[in-house]
């Protein structure tokens, strides 16, 4: 028995199974492909038994082989070299991952012609200390991006919470704004918070009379005078607390 073969024919039926199962195949180092590779394996060596293997060629590696790359760039005669020497390699790889890396970093068709004489299982093999660099790159970057994104959605919960627990909304707010005095402008300084309810755009600034602040307000498209209301410590509070949205 070609024991060589039959490994290439459970790696080829492994990739074919996992790209059916899941749409792409998962990497080779995973706990996945290694049990399916095992499965695969047995089912193989058990089928043919002392007849040499001829690798099947999966859908998934024909598909690749056929689809469309990045834009090459270089002369119109290289790129067109490179091409099918592109074409004929991805033909060649089973992995999913690989395929899509190597594409999107072999955009220079120089460098698939000055390869063409390297057999495919070769050039992988050089490669994949740059591949599993890159993996591990992008692995690391998802996981910092859903770190915080995590980290964003535990802050704004809490500045909800923060909120509620004050009894703090858009309406009150404007509610308290409306039931304040009137008073004569003052110059603005500091913007204390935005305000947006029901058609209704409110800015609060600090002034330079430390007991008022000025309002500037928009309903709908229309702006309103400015106007000034007494300076309410409490009111400022909750002002502030509005404005720390994360």
């Amino acid at each position: 028995m070609d024991l060589n073969a039959l490994r290439e024919a459970a790696i080829e039926a492994t990739s074919r199974a996992l790209h059916d199962k899941h749409g792409f195949v998962p990497s080779d180092e995973s706990d996945e492909w290694e049990d399916e590779y095992r499965r695969q394996f047995a089912l193989l060596k058990q089928r043919i038994g002392s007849e040499p293997v001829a690798p099947p060629r999966p859908q998934a590696v024909t598909a690749a082989a056929e689809r469309q790359w990045p834009e090459l760039s270089g002369t119109p005669e290289q790129k067109r070299w490179a091409a099918t020497i592109r074409t004929e390699r991805m033909g060649e790889i089973a992995s999913e991952p690989f395929r899509v890396w190597f594409a999107q970093t072999w955009t220079r068709a120089k460098v698939w012609v000055d390869t063409s004489d390297v057999p495919t299982s070769v050039l992988v093999q050089r490669l994949k200390p740059q591949f599993d660099e890159y993996r591990k790159a992008a692995a690391d970057a998802a996981k910092a991006r859903a770190a915080e994104a995590q980290q964003k959605a535990a802050e704004a919960a809490a500045y909800q919470q923060r909120l509620k627990d004050a009894g703090i909304t858009p309406e009150g707010l404007v509610e308290l704004i409306d039931a304040s005095d009137r008073f004569d402008l003052a110059p603005l300084t500091t913007k204390l918070a935005e305000i947006a309810v029901e058609g209704r755009h409110l800015r609060v600034f600090e002034t330079s009379d430390p007991n008022l602040l000025l309002v500037k307000e928009k309903k709908g498209p229309l702006q309103l005078p400015d106007y000034a209301i007494e300076r309410d410590e409490g009111v400022v509070a909750d002002l502030k607390l509005y404005a720390q949205t994360p």
